[in-house]
């Protein structure tokens, strides 16, 4: 039995994923996107989408077998029968949530000083504090307040789609037009793919969902088909309102195509949305990374403390403070592209893994009963989890080099941590962990 409390349902986890999912992302990288794609992003952006949906399919599958906090760990733990294997995804997950968290904080610091002057560090700070305070206090208060982040975000989403529809464009637009060919698409659909990251979060907070086994899939589905639909007309509309040289040169594409149409209001306008929705990036991470280590601790692959539950809350108060701490560090480093570069390819290292998991287990463990399988199959083999581990290994070998060697880094310290570690656990235990 879960010691976390389950406070939530289809509504506000499927918020919750689209929440995490329209967040920085969009709002920064459309205009670094259409400098790769031209008029072409949207087919970047439909690209992503189907790779979201095949490990969306996966995760949902293996959510349903396995509803636990820590949920990548749990799955490759439960498919390959490696400690090892489990910790270097589960690390993966939890340092790509503060980086995240830290990044996209720097981000709303951004944002924010075309309202206050501050430095943007100390409000980068001064964020991660206060959304760590919220999520501290509980899951119903984290999702709650996502869920009005979501709303907004999603609304200033729909007035570019709006304005953009709207008005007649100055020229026609080509819309398989792009500067780099298939190249160009295929480096905007790899850099994009940072927009598509949250709905797998959803899964590390199955211990605070109702009905999970069923609740889990749906939620995880319906926001990737809501959020994939909004970017592609988002990406069709904003070539209408600015042409792609143009927003390849701003640093705020969706809040200079507001002002173009509504003057310096709709700017301001769609700066403040741009507010929440990075702080729902922010807010989500935190909730999840905290979650990641709650899940790793009480599977005794990380240090126990961080596994505790406070008694009044329900929260892993002792990993939120851990996240916290860590965010606040990463807040110093700065660049969200090449952040964005490094947690997509630690991300697409763990699709690969989480489709690949679906087709060990449908063989290893065919007996359990799935309340959730992933359609389309020949006879117990998975066709779209195939697919999916094939789409997400191709995406890894189109990284520089300078972004690989940062992710084998990652993947280096954590082999470390987990050696010492178990060292340690085996001297006081006397037990091997290996």
């Amino acid at each position: 039995m879960s010691e976390l409390k389950r406070h939530m349902g289809l509504f506000h986890l499927t918020m919750y994923g689209v929440g995490l999912t329209l967040g920085a992302g969009i709002y920064v990288l459309i205009g670094e996107a259409a400098g790769f794609a031209g008029n072409s992003m949207w087919i970047s952006f439909l690209l992503g989408s189907i790779v979201a949906i095949f490990a969306g399919l996966s995760y949902s599958e293996l959510t349903a077998l396995f509803p636990k906090a820590a949920a990548e760990y749990t799955f490759v733990k439960n498919a390959f029968k490696n400690n090892f294997f489990a910790f270097i995804i589960g690390w993966l997950t939890a340092i790509t949530s503060m980086i995240v968290a830290a990044t996209v904080a720097l981000g709303f610091a951004g944002y924010f000083t075309q309202f206050v002057e501050l430095p943007i560090t100390v409000i980068a700070i001064i964020l991660i504090g206060i959304l760590s305070l919220v999520n501290f206090i509980g899951i119903k208060e984290s999702s709650w307040a996502n869920t009005v982040f979501a709303i907004i975000t999603a609304g200033g989403l729909m007035l570019i789609i709006f304005l953009g529809f709207s008005t007649e464009p100055i020229e026609s637009i080509n819309y398989v037009e792009t500067p780099n060919g298939i190249t160009g698409i295929i480096l905007a659909f790899v850099l994009i793919f940072f927009a598509f990251i949250g709905f797998e979060d959803m899964a590390n907070v199955a211990e605070e969902v109702r009905k999970p086994h069923k609740t889990i899939p749906r939620a995880i589905i319906l926001s990737i088909i809501i959020t994939g639909v909004i970017y592609i007309l988002v990406s069709m509309s904003i070539v209408r309102i600015l042409n792609w040289e143009e927003l390849a040169s701003s640093s705020a594409p969706l809040a200079d195509a507001a002002h173009n149409i509504l003057g310096v209001n709709g700017g301001l306008t769609l700066s403040a949305v741009a507010l929440f929705a990075t702080a729902s990036t922010v807010l989500i991470t935190l909730v999840a990374g905290a979650r990641i280590l709650y899940g790793m601790a009480k599977s005794n692959s990380l240090p126990q403390f961080l596994g505790k539950v406070h008694s009044k809350t329900k929260t892993p108060w002792i990993a939120v403070i851990g996240i916290l701490i860590t965010s606040v560090g990463f807040a110093f480093v700065g660049d969200i592209v090449i952040i964005a570069n490094i947690t997509v390819f630690a991300v697409v290292i763990t699709f690969a893994v989480i489709n690949l998991a679906v087709i060990v287990l449908r063989y290893t463990e065919s007996e359990l009963e799935r309340p959730f399988r992933v359609p389309i199959n020949i006879g117990k083999f998975p066709i779209l989890p195939l697919f999916g581990f094939g789409t997400t290994v191709y995406m890894t070998m189109q990284f520089e080099t300078e972004i690989l060697l940062v992710g084998l880094a990652i993947i280096a310290i954590g082999t470390i941590f987990y050696v010492i570690f178990t060292k340690s656990m085996a001297k006081s235990n006397n037990i091997s962990q290996f």
